[in-house]
């Protein structure tokens, strides 16, 4: 594996442009929502986790309440606590600097930096945690500003682009039963609830369906594949 912050961002391209592609839908859809031109970039200089920012951007579109679109993105940020600690025995330096690099680990980055044996490439996750940060504002950029050449984001699907993010996400988790059972359960709730509850509640609730579902045992033996 080449070391180094420049094997880090140049093994990062190809990712780099699914990113720009994702950031340009998050601008578009922002910015049709009423969020305006600033407060998306805003968001994403600040906050540069997509899924958590499509979570809020569109349960406050749909007309939901404040609190439940930052649970929400809270909820779905909660994966980079077990990252974070993987990653932080390879962060080196005062603590901000550490603080500094802590904010360029996504899921794109860890992945590129890791090591066999649960470690990661300190300068490998920093070169391409700055590519993909780049990669991310400069896709919210195009997006927020060409949106209104773009028109109506539903006339070529990417109000569909947060449903089909989650969806790449779950199904590779999908390959024993319990995972199953937490993916079946919060999907039962959210449709339960999507009819009468307020946007982002079904959300909210389908993902403590799913830590529920997860912990949920057979009997006390071995969770088993999926057939």
């Amino acid at each position: 594996m080449r070391s180094g912050y420049r094997a880090g961002a140049r093994d990062s391209l190809p990712l780099c442009v699914a990113v720009a592609a994702f950031g340009v839908s998050f601008g578009v859809l922002a910015e049709a929502s009423g969020f305006g031109r600033f407060a998306p970039i805003v968001m994403s200089l600040t906050t540069f986790t997509g899924a958590s920012q499509f979570a809020a951007v569109s349960i406050l579109g749909a007309g939901g309440g404040v609190g439940a679109a930052v649970v929400a993105a809270i909820l779905l940020a909660a994966r980079y606590g077990p990252i974070g600690i993987s990653v932080a025995p390879s962060l080196r330096g005062n603590a901000l600097t550490r603080f500094l690099h802590a904010q360029l680990v996504i899921d794109e980055s860890w992945a590129v930096a890791s090591q066999p044996g649960g470690g990661v490439a300190r300068e490998r996750l920093i070169g391409a945690g700055l590519a993909l940060y780049v990669a991310w504002q400069l896709g919210t950029i195009a997006g927020v500003v060409g949106g209104d050449l773009v028109g109506d984001p539903e006339s070529i699907g990417l109000d569909a682009a947060f449903p089909a993010l989650f969806l790449a996400l779950l199904v590779p988790q999908l390959g024993n039963r319990r995972a199953f059972i937490a993916a079946a359960a919060g999907a039962a709730i959210a449709l339960a609830l999507i009819p009468f509850a307020r946007p982002g509640v079904p959300v909210i609730a389908a993902t403590l369906g799913c830590l529920a579902g997860w912990g949920w045992r057979d009997s006390g033996h071995p969770i088993e594949s999926v057939p």
